[in-house]
């Protein structure tokens, strides 16, 4: 294998890609790059068995091959290259890829390339294509609620269904639950709903925030669903087991129901957040026409904030995670929002007041008097 290419472009794609690549595993060859030359061109490729990503490189194939080079290695090589034209040649003999930019030459030693696994090719069982820009706003809508917990795989995930001209994409870690319904313009050719590792998912919102391309194809088959947007293919495999029922987690009525400039009361508790430390809970203190954000942490201070709410009845205070709220709030990202409220103990709902379709349901933190 021998091909030429920019700097710039290869660092680029390189950038993307590396993501991909597994930092943990005890295969080798999947903390790298893998590097294909071929007639059709240059593909960049990555995997840690569960997200694939193909990514398409601009150069000059002198000879065709391909090669497996170390992802963080190869990334802070060519980061450091001047900005020139950059050669790679695999050196079968010597077993490595020998880099040269300008004066500067590396010789990388390369991975064992039969232990680099085959990436799934674009398409499936199913196909829908939907518009790229509204299919990575309703991830960016839901993502922050998708569980970190390994334990319980199935809530390391985002439902994500789609039918006629629907799309909707649900997320909860047990502590908050997220949901997005987005209308389409146009009817999908297809109907699929699958559990997608939030982590794919995110990283195909930055591919295509990156301007990879405006329609997103993706196909769905038994355990794995694949992206293509562009030239660039995201693979994941699916994740197994019975998604919650959120439908079921929302509460029937509520007691309260509060329309709330989302810009200012956002601000209130990013400010206010500042002194819940330690686990503090931020605490909301209603009374008729106003709510109090305060929070106290013991050896480090206090802050409150009050301001004007349409708010009747008998005095309440709730109690929320910090971060959980805020994720909740700037989720809605503008316009008005709609907190419902049932009782100190209950959790609450944060709408978008303009009718998005978005939904955040947020647990309570029991409060000491």
């Amino acid at each position: 294998m021998k091909l030429s290419t920019s700097r710039d472009e290869l660092f680029a794609k390189l950038q993307t890609v590396s993501r991909v690549a597994s930092t943990r595993s005890a295969i080798q060859a999947l903390s790298g790059v893998q590097i294909a030359a071929s007639a059709d061109g240059v593909e960049l490729r990555a995997t840690d068995m569960e997200v694939g990503l193909r990514v398409p490189l601009e150069a000059e194939v002198v000879r065709e091959g391909t090669v497996v080079l170390p992802a963080r290695l190869l990334v802070d090589v060519v980061r450091a290259l001047p900005a020139t034209d950059v050669s790679l040649e695999l050196r079968t003999a010597e077993q490595d890829v020998e880099i040269v930019a300008g004066n500067a030459t590396f010789d990388i030693r390369a991975l064992r390339a039969e232990d680099f696994p085959p990436l799934p090719e674009a398409g499936g069982d199913v196909t829908v294509t939907v518009p790229a820009a509204a299919f990575v706003e309703t991830i960016a809508r839901v993502a922050r609620s998708a569980s970190r917990d390994e334990t319980r795989p199935v809530l390391t995930g985002i439902l994500v269904s789609a039918s006629g001209q629907e799309l909707r994409m649900v997320a909860t870690d047990s502590y908050r639950l997220s949901v997005k319904e987005t209308k389409l313009e146009d009817a999908l050719d297809g109907t699929f709903e699958a559990n997608v590792p939030a982590r794919a998912l995110q990283e195909l919102q930055r591919i295509a925030q990156s301007g990879a391309g405006d329609g997103l194809r993706i196909g769905v088959r038994q355990n794995q669903i694949v992206f293509e947007i562009g030239r660039v293919v995201l693979s994941s495999r699916l994740i197994d087991g019975q998604f919650p029922n959120y439908r079921q987690l929302l509460p029937d009525a509520y007691e309260h129901e509060l329309t709330l400039s989302g810009s200012e009361f956002t601000d209130v508790v990013r400010r206010i957040a500042l002194l819940a430390q330690k686990n503090a809970p931020l605490r909301l203190a209603f009374s008729p026409g106003e709510a109090t954000i305060s929070a106290q942490t013991p050896d480090v201070g206090e802050a409150r904030e009050s301001l004007p709410v349409a708010f009747q009845g008998e005095p309440l205070e709730i109690g929320f995670n910090p971060d959980f709220l805020r994720d909740g709030l700037e989720s809605v990202e503008s316009g008005d929002v709609v907190l419902k409220l049932i009782s100190p103990l209950r959790p609450g709902l944060i709408e978008a007041a303009d009718g998005s379709g978005f939904l955040y349901l947020i647990m309570p933190i029991r409060l000491n008097v």
